[in-house]
C-alpha cells in the first residue's frame, strides 16, 4: 500500500480575495525593495566627505537604509 502526501501554499478553501491580498502585498514588498536598492546606490555613489556631512560612514550605509526594517 502506498501513501502520498503533498503540501501547497494555496488552500482550496482560500478565497480569491485572500489570494489577491497576498499578491498585492508581494508587489508592495518588491517596490519597497527596489526603492531601498536605489537609495543604497545613491548613497554609495557619494564621496566619503559627502557621507560625513550627512553623519554617515560608508560601512553604515546599509544599516541606515534598512534602519526601520532590521534590528542591527
Amino acid at each position: 500500500m502506498a501513501h502520498t502526501a503533498t503540501h501547497t501554499n494555496f488552500s482550496v478553501t482560500e478565497s480569491l480575495s485572500a489570494v489577491w491580498k497576498r499578491f498585492v502585498a508581494a508587489l508592495f514588498r518588491a517596490a519597497e525593495s527596489r526603492s531601498r536598492v536605489a537609495e543604497l546606490e545613491r548613497l554609495n555613489a557619494k564621496s566619503d566627505a559627502e557621507l560625513a556631512e550627512m553623519g554617515l560612514r560608508r560601512e553604515d550605509i546599509a544599516r541606515y537604509v534598512f534602519r526601520d526594517a532590521l534590528y542591527i
